[in-house]
């Protein structure tokens, strides 16, 4: 049962018309060896049965109902609700195994100055294994140079100390994906994301609604990149490391759109890469 007493993490679970799915995260984080904790699912304007699913978990779980919004407003909802020390996200269709928890507090226990971590992951898809290639092996430590190509750090893999989100905002609304992506290339721009190499989720894919599945998504990496070289946060070798990243994208990107007529989108990479000279 949640009581007021503060808790030292709290576990946020974005779920949209994931019944199935969402059951079986929240029964992952349930099972967790850690105790101490919150459970925030935020039902992002669910229209099939997934309110039902949440109602079966009574009190050991905390649901916040809104209209949806898209997971960027659904994660900063649950930050926004939550009081404790540590943010642990996980996605409605991902699973923890029961040490998860546990094994990234013992490790910001004997590295007080951390303020965020991943593990490795198992990945899932159609019900067989993947493994990765050799571009999404995750790094340590200050790894914004190997953010920039694509997204190496998982939602359902971090934990974070809510001081993070003061320092360098929330998620995203704007971006309706890679949304994680622009929050770690804010956060590993300036400070380390270290990576705990246990591999303590399950990262199912395939399935239809998945954002990462849809096409096109380096659109929204661009407007990251756009956002992050215009901020000022940057060192001098860091924009021109997101510059020449900036320009490549754009590149295929616009290859892309005139071979399949997108020729008004192909010319707004003009504008983006402009920034990138």
């Amino acid at each position: 049962m949640i009581n007021n007493i503060m808790k030292n993490i709290t576990v946020i679970i974005p779920v949209y018309n994931r019944p199935a799915f969402v059951k079986e995260a929240i029964q992952s984080v349930l099972d967790q060896t850690w105790s101490n904790l919150e459970i925030i699912v935020v039902n992002d304007g669910s229209t099939d049965n997934t309110p039902l699913v949440l109602q079966s978990f009574g009190d050991k779980i905390r649901v916040i109902h809104q209209e949806n919004k898209g997971v960027s407003a659904a994660r900063n909802t649950g930050i926004q609700n939550s009081d404790s020390r540590w943010i642990a996200f996980l996605d409605s269709d991902d699973i923890w195994l029961p040490e998860k928890l546990s094994t990234q507090m013992h490790f910001f226990e004997n590295h007080p100055d951390a303020k965020i971590c991943q593990t490795e992951e198992i990945w899932i898809k159609n019900g067989k294994r993947l493994y990765p290639k050799k571009k999404h092996k995750k790094k340590s430590g200050m790894i914004f140079e190997h953010c920039l190509p694509l997204c190496i750090v998982s939602p359902s893999a971090v934990m974070i100390h809510r001081e993070m989100f003061d320092l360098v905002g929330t998620f995203d609304e704007s971006l309706p994906a890679c949304e994680d992506y622009d929050l770690w290339l804010r956060i590993s721009c300036q400070y380390p994301i270290y990576l705990l190499d246990q591999p303590l989720i399950i990262k199912r894919g395939g399935h239809h609604d998945q954002l990462s599945q849809a096409t096109r998504l380096d659109r929204f990496r661009i407007q990251a990149l756009v956002k992050l070289i215009k901020s000022g946060i940057l060192t001098d070798n860091q924009k021109m490391l997101a510059k020449n990243e900036l320009e490549r994208k754009c590149r295929i990107y616009q290859k892309g759109c005139v071979k399949h007529g997108r020729l008004d989108e192909a010319r707004e990479m003009d504008c983006y890469t402009l920034i990138s000279e």
